[in-house]
C-alpha cells in the first residue's frame, strides 16, 4: 500500500524541486540566465552575486519552501516514516536536474534545508550554524556548502540526534555529495578555485 505513495510524493518532491526559482528571478530582475555567468549554477550565492542580495534572499526562502512542503505533507499524510527522507531526496535531485529548466539547476542545499526544517527544527538551526561557521572560517560558499551537506548526517549522529531528522540528512546528503563530485570537471569550478579567479 505505500508504492503509491512513495511514488507520489516521490514526483511531489520531484517536480516541486524543479521549480528553478533563481533562474526566474535573476531573468526577471537582470534579464538574464543566473546560469550563463559567474559559478554557472542556479544558486543563492550566484542570484546574489548577479541580481543583488534582495533577489538573493527571495531565491533562498523559496527554495527552502520547495523542500519545506513536499516533506511536510510526507511526514502528516503519507504511510510510512521512510517516505520523507526519499521525498527529500527527490527534492534535492529536481534542484539539481529541474525538468522546468534543462536539467541545469543549483548544489540542493538550501532545499535540503527546508526538508530537514519539516521533519525537525534544532536539527535544521544546527546545520544553519554549522554552515555559517564553515562559511566564515572557509571564506567560499561553495565549499562550505559541499561540506555541510558531506558531514550533516555524521554531525547529527554524533549530537544524538538518530531520529528521521538523521534519515533526511543522509538520503539530501548522498545526492548532495554526488552532484559537487560530478561538478568536479565542470568549466567553473567553484567548489575548487579560489575566489578571485571564480568568474
Amino acid at each position: 500500500m505505500t508504492i503509491p505513495y512513495l511514488l507520489g510524493f516521490g514526483l511531489l518532491g520531484y517536480l516541486s524541486g524543479s521549480l528553478p526559482f533563481s533562474i526566474w528571478i535573476t531573468r526577471r530582475v537582470k534579464g538574464v540566465d543566473v546560469r550563463d555567468s559567474g559559478s554557472g549554477h542556479a544558486t543563492t550565492t550566484n542570484t546574489i552575486r548577479q541580481a543583488g542580495f534582495g533577489p538573493g534572499a527571495m531565491v533562498l526562502t523559496l527554495d527552502i519552501a520547495k523542500g519545506f512542503i513536499p516533506t511536510w505533507l510526507a511526514l502528516h499524510y503519507a504511510p510510512s516514516l521512510w517516505i520523507p527522507p526519499i521525498t527529500v531526496a527527490c527534492v534535492v535531485i529536481g534542484h539539481c536536474w529541474p525538468i522546468f529548466a534543462q536539467f541545469r539547476g543549483g548544489m540542493g542545499l538550501a532545499c535540503a534545508g527546508g526538508g530537514l526544517l519539516a521533519v525537525n527544527l534544532p536539527s535544521f538551526l544546527i546545520l544553519t550554524a554549522l554552515l555559517i561557521a564553515l562559511v566564515l572560517i572557509l571564506r567560499h560558499p561553495a565549499r562550505a556548502s559541499a561540506l555541510t551537506g558531506v558531514v550533516a548526517a555524521p554531525t547529527l549522529w554524533v549530537l544524538g540526534r538518530h531520529g528521521l531528522e538523521l534519515w533526511v540528512a543522509v538520503a539530501a546528503g548522498i545526492v548532495i555529495a554526488y552532484r559537487f563530485l560530478i561538478d568536479w570537471n565542470r568549466r567553473y569550478q567553484e567548489l575548487w578555485l579560489d575566489r578571485k579567479n571564480d568568474g
